[in-house]
């Protein structure tokens, strides 16, 4: 099979007869071989009965329903997971990436030698204040963070080899950042096309600003993850180390200087009453605390199990 269409969708029962339609053309145009799977993320609209006509219509549709929403990450992990095409396409249900762009992303995957292809909406439709600012600012600062050099990582519209799907882990909101996990995986291959981005055709968007929030802390978490998720302790312990060393240090101040009044026989002050008294004990205790943290994060890595992160009520 040459293409599997991952669409995740929330309440999008207005659109999902034209875009069907749209990539049949597309697909039959280019002889593509083909499945497109939709993930049903919790909707409360018609969305689910649209895709079971589709699917009854055209053998190539197949259905993923989540019992409640868990969000467009869990949606994209079902969906990878059910896919069996050599190029795996990504896109939203909305009408605003166009199918069009398909065929130029396989070929830049199968002849171009990329690992992934993301879109780059360079030309937007979306309010300047809401979404393009925040978006300029979220993606240079996740370019200076994870050295993928990408202008729009938010982007649905992504083309991947299938190897790279099936070896990414895809959780919380981290779709996001799926060019940054298939580097982190050893998929460097990385390109990047200039996408049209439309103009929003039914209902209204999905995301508020709070995902720009959620994006920063997002990408503070996976550039932990990056850098020390397989060697907590390398951090933790290095920081729990500086720390117990300005304790330490501290409190060998403290006793020099007791020891020095003592043989002068001068009167010292106590002990409790010198505040380089209390920096030592904080410096200590927030040392061992780090090196537990540490030593934590090692063991929950090493006996860690495979949880549940949604729970799929029907497919097709």
């Amino acid at each position: 099979m040459n293409i599997s269409i991952v669409i995740p969708l929330l309440n999008e029962e207005e659109s999902l007869q034209e875009l069907h339609q749209w990539i049949v053309k597309v697909m039959a145009e280019n002889n593509f071989s083909y499945e497109v799977i939709f993930i049903d993320d919790g909707s409360t609209d018609n969305s689910w009965n649209i895709i079971e006509q589709l699917a009854a219509q055209n053998p190539n549709i197949k259905g993923i329903r989540f019992q409640k929403n868990y969000g467009k990450s869990q949606a994209l992990h079902a969906g990878f997971a059910k896919a069996q095409g050599d190029v795996i396409i990504t896109m939203d249900a909305d009408l605003q990436d166009s199918p069009d762009e398909i065929p130029e992303l396989y070929n830049m995957v199968t002849s171009g030698g990329f690992d992934l292809v993301s879109g780059w909406k360079k030309k937007r439709y979306d309010s300047v204040v809401a979404k393009n600012l925040p978006s300029k600012l979220f993606n240079w600062a996740a370019r200076k963070t994870s050295g993928v050099t990408l202008n729009d990582f938010n982007c649905g519209l992504k083309a991947y080899k299938n190897i790279v799907v099936k070896n990414i882990e895809v959780s919380g909101e981290m779709h996001r950042y799926i060019p940054v996990l298939a580097k982190n995986a050893g998929f460097a291959k990385i390109g990047e096309k200039v996408v049209i981005h439309q103009a929003r055709k039914y209902g209204t968007s999905k995301f508020g600003m709070s995902r720009f929030v959620n994006g920063f802390l997002d990408l503070i978490t996976i550039w932990f993850l990056s850098r020390f998720g397989k060697r907590p302790m390398h951090l933790f312990g290095a920081l729990g180390a500086v720390m117990f060393m300005i304790g330490f240090g501290s409190a060998l101040y403290i006793g020099i200087a007791k020891l020095i009044h003592l043989a002068k026989n001068e009167k010292a002050i106590l002990i409790t009453d010198n505040p380089w008294f209390y920096i030592a004990l904080a410096t200590m205790i927030i040392g061992t605390q780090l090196f537990l943290a540490g030593f934590l994060g090692e063991i929950i890595l090493r006996t860690k199990n495979n949880e549940e992160r949604y729970k799929i009520s029907k497919t097709l």
